[in-house]
């Protein structure tokens, strides 16, 4: 440091370290305001998680189920899937959007329709399709409303939403209308569980190293983990609150409800936002807004496939945060309604700003930094006391923050996997506190594309494509062989596949002998994880 500008912070030393204790005040201020909302939050979700109570299944007889199933390029799944719902499903009409698939998609379910006529088809075409998920599910609305008999009772119609490779459980059509959810003239949508069915794979990546494979099971472990514990509590505090947020899978709507939503202006034949990067949540609060009563069942679920790529799941995660921050122009609109409770606005408001707060603190920490390191430079003495006297206090804070994630991994292994011993609930809730850094990263980036004005939709790659360029990968049991029909000029995503590369980038060696991971693998892939998340991604553009 030059000696006049240690001169001159000499002779103001009083001035200097009154405005940094001022500023490291208002820093521990906020720092203390964001762990007081997370703690108060999680509380709540905790509460509610626990005093669930069960409801009766209703008679799906009363209701018309008609399914929706966007895809787009998903030759991979779209037989598996249609099994799947057939079975789980029987009396649901099953509606398959191609989003002008490049693929054999199409094709595929025409011959699914031609051996069940419950199937339909809707055909989507460029320049209007692939513009984003609530525009093909207009397409959908509009089709099914013009195939409907004049007459119908539409407040008897409920459409469902189903990814691409999701899979309902049994009976999941009787607990949707069940007497707390569609059993209820005035309940508009109904939410049902998430959970990921390829938690328990012991090798996600055939043929990859023992590394990429210990990182691919701990990221799909933290996924389930995240679905079935900490957003089954946040969806039951929102039960209690009046603010459910609907799921891009396994949301279910009364057509009468998107009837009321088309209503608006410039909204005809459109209930589902379109061009929004969370058009699910969007359309819940839309629903909410126009007086209709949401609600979350806990009794059914629908699985689907946990990311294995840490890149695409980060890429997912990006657009699901800056989804979450074009929510923000509903502020206005939630606040004034009359169809939210006081504790339904202030946890709407939580969820707007929580990839607001997570880049303040991305913000915040390098400023906190640079001021304990300037004052260990210049005020050694002064700044040893502040440590010592506020270090315990920030530790603390430190352990509060991480103890209600950690929390999460008991329950999960009471409610999931109870044969699993308490050391591997403790282990699955430490990888839960340090998954949950990823929102800092998503934040940051999200942020990062919004200033650019990159507001594009991404669709999220299955893994079976993953898989199906392995020759090495076993194939799952009732899977269908990869259709070999393309479109002349067409070819699979390259950008894409070399992310899929890098992100189970590991040693090749032998496949490890089938077993139970351990806790040694879990932490291998933390390791791995901590690594990866540090690769710049150069494939988050949408296309």
């Amino acid at each position: 440091m030059p000696d006049a500008l240690h001169e001159w912070i000499v002779l103001r030393q009083d001035a200097v370290v009154r405005v940094a204790g001022l500023i490291s005040l208002a820093l521990v201020g906020y720092m203390a305001l964001v762990f007081g909302r997370f703690l108060v939050y999680w509380a709540g979700s905790r509460h509610a998680f626990r005093h669930n109570r069960p409801a009766e299944p209703g008679d799906p007889a009363v209701l018309q189920w008609h399914l929706v199933i966007p895809c787009r390029d998903e030759e991979a799944v779209v037989t598996q899937t249609l099994d799947g719902l057939r079975g789980s499903a029987p009396e649901a009409h099953l509606w398959v959007i191609d989003d002008d698939s490049e693929d054999a998609t199409r094709e595929l379910v025409l011959a699914a329709a031609a051996r069940d006529p419950r199937v339909h088809l809707v055909q989507r075409r460029r320049p209007h399709a692939r513009i984003g998920k609530g525009a093909a599910l207009n397409a959908a609305y509009r089709e099914i409303s013009a195939w409907l008999p004049e007459g119908t009772d539409r407040s008897r119609v409920v459409i469902g939403v189903v990814d691409a490779d999701g899979q309902l459980d049994p009976g999941t059509l009787a607990q949707v209308c069940n007497a707390k959810a569609l059993g209820r003239p005035d309940t508009g949508a109904v939410q049902i569980g998430v959970r990921m069915r390829n938690a328990d794979d012991e090798l996600p990546l055939p043929g990859r190293g023992r590394a990429a494979n210990a990182l691919a099971r701990a990221l799909v472990r933290m996924q389930d983990v995240e679905f079935q514990a900490n957003n089954a509590g946040m969806q039951l505090l929102r039960r209690r609150t009046g603010s459910v947020g609907l799921g891009g899978n396994g949301q279910f709507v009364r057509l009468t409800a998107l009837d009321s939503l088309t209503a608006e202006e410039g909204r005809a034949g459109r209930p589902w936002p379109e061009r929004a990067l969370l058009e699910d949540y969007e359309s819940g609060v839309d629903l909410r807004l126009a007086g209709w009563r949401l609600t979350h069942v806990t009794e059914a679920q629908v699985s689907q496939e946990g990311l294995i790529s840490l890149r695409r799941f980060l890429t997912q995660r990006t657009r699901w945060a800056q989804g979450n921050m074009q929510c923000l122009r509903y502020t206005g609109r939630v606040l004034r309604s009359p169809h939210y409770t006081v504790s339904g606005k202030a946890e709407v408001l939580y969820t707007f700003l929580q990839p607001v707060v997570c880049v303040l603190l991305v913000l915040l920490l390098p400023l906190s930094l640079g001021i304990t390191g300037a004052g260990l430079v210049l005020f050694p003495a002064e700044t040893a006391e502040f440590q010592l006297r506020f270090g315990p206090l920030m530790l603390l804070a430190f352990v509060l923050a991480a103890l209600p994630m950690v929390l999460w991994g008991f329950a999960y292994r009471r409610l999931v996997h109870a044969d699993r011993s308490r050391l591997t609930g403790l282990l699955w809730g430490v990888l839960v506190w340090l998954y949950a850094y990823h929102l800092f990263v998503v934040a940051a980036r999200a942020t990062a594309r919004m200033l650019l004005g990159r507001n594009g939709w991404a669709k999220t790659r299955r893994n079976a494509r993953l898989a199906l360029r392995h020759p090495r990968a076993a194939r799952p049991t009732g899977s269908h062989p990869e259709p070999v029909r393309r479109r002349p000029g067409l070819g699979p995503d390259r950008r894409a596949d070399r992310g899929d590369r890098r992100a189970g980038r590991g040693r090749r060696g032998p496949d490890r002998a089938a077993g139970r991971p351990g806790p040694l693998d879990s932490l291998i892939g933390l390791l791995h994880l901590v690594r990866q998340v540090s690769v710049p991604d150069r494939d988050l553009s949408c296309r």
